[in-house]
C-alpha cells in the first residue's frame, strides 16, 4: 500500500520519548537551575516568574514559527534580569534543567526495536523536532545506539524556524534526498503535525495518540492523518518492507 514512501522522519517528543514524574528528579533539577544563576529569591516566586517569561515566549513562538537560539532564549527571554555575561555560558546546562522541570525523559520501550526494524526494511530515517535544546535529542540517540539510523536531524533549536513552517519539513526532505511526496512523517500534534505535513506535501501523515498532547490540542477536525496509533510497533503494520538493509 505504501511502496512509495521512501523516507519517514518521526517527531521526538511524546512520540519516541515520553515524560515521567520523579518528584525528587524534578525537585533537584529547579535547585541546581537556581544555584547555576545565582538566585536569591524562593523557589515557588523564582520559577513562576520563569513560568510567565515562558508563557509569553511560547506564545511568541508559535505565532511567529521562529526558535529563538538557546543563549537568547536564556539572556533575552527568561532571565533577563540577570547579567548576560553570567548566563549566557550556562545556556545548554540551563535548558536541560529547565526541561527536567517536568520529569525524566526516556523512550518508549518499542521506539529503539521500531526504529531498526524499519532502517532494516529500507526506509530512510529522519527527525523533525520542536525543541528549545540543541544537545537532548543527539545525546539520546547516541545513548540509545540509534544515532546511525537516522540520517537527517533538523531541530528547531538549530534551524531557527518551528513546526508546522513547511519549511522545517522540506529542509529535512532536502538534506535526505528524497520528495516531499515520498516521505511520511509520525507525529502526536494534532494541529501543527498534521498542518504542516500536508502543507509540505507530505505523502503520508501518522498521528501518535498521546493523551497528554490531545488534552492540551485537541483535534481540530480540519486536517485529518492518514493513520493513527497508539504505539512504535505499529509503524510496523503501515510500513511493508521495501528491500532489506545489511549494516
Amino acid at each position: 500500500m505504501n511502496q512509495d514512501i521512501e523516507a519517514i522522519f518521526l517527531d521526538v517528543g511524546n512520540t519516541l520519548r515520553i515524560v515521567l514524574e520523579e518528584p525528587d528528579f524534578q525537585q533537584h533539577s529547579m535547585q541546581e537551575l537556581m544555584r547555576l544563576v545565582g538566585a536569591r529569591e524562593p523557589q515557588n516566586e523564582f520559577f513562576a516568574k520563569l513560568e510567565e517569561r515562558w508563557k509569553k515566549y511560547r506564545k511568541e513562538s508559535k505565532t511567529s514559527l521562529i526558535e529563538a537560539p538557546e543563549e537568547q532564549l536564556w539572556t533575552k527571554y527568561l532571565l533577563p534580569d540577570y547579567p548576560a555575561e553570567k548566563i549566557a555560558p550556562l545556556h545548554g546546562v540551563l535548558t536541560r534543567l529547565w526541561r527536567d522541570r517536568d520529569g525524566r525523559r526516556v523512550p518508549r520501550a518499542d521506539a529503539r526495536e521500531t526504529i531498526l526494524e524499519l532502517d532494516r526494511r529500507g526506509y530512510l530515517l529522519g527527525i523533525i523536532a520542536n525543541t528549545i535544546t540543541e544537545t537532548e535529542i543527539p545525546d539520546w540517540m547516541e545513548a540509545d545506539g540509534v544515532t546511525n539510523y537516522f540520517k537527517t536531524v533538523i531541530l528547531s533549536s538549530k534551524v531557527g524556524i518551528r513546526k508546522p513552517n513547511p519549511e522545517i519539513y522540506w529542509m529535512a526532505a532536502r538534506q535526505i534526498g528524497v520528495e516531499p511526496a515520498r516521505c511520511a512523517y509520525v507525529g502526536d500534534n494534532p494541529v501543527r503535525d498534521v498542518e504542516g505535513t500536508r502543507a509540505a506535501g507530505f505523502g503520508m501523515m501518522i498521528l501518535f495518540e498521546e493523551p497528554a498532547t490531545l488534552a492540551k490540542e485537541p483535534p481540530t477536525g480540519v486536517h485529518i492523518p492518514d493513520f493513527t496509533i497508539r504505539e512504535t510497533r505499529e509503524l510496523l503494520d503501515i510500513f511493508p518492507p521495501r528491500h532489506e538493509r545489511v549494516h
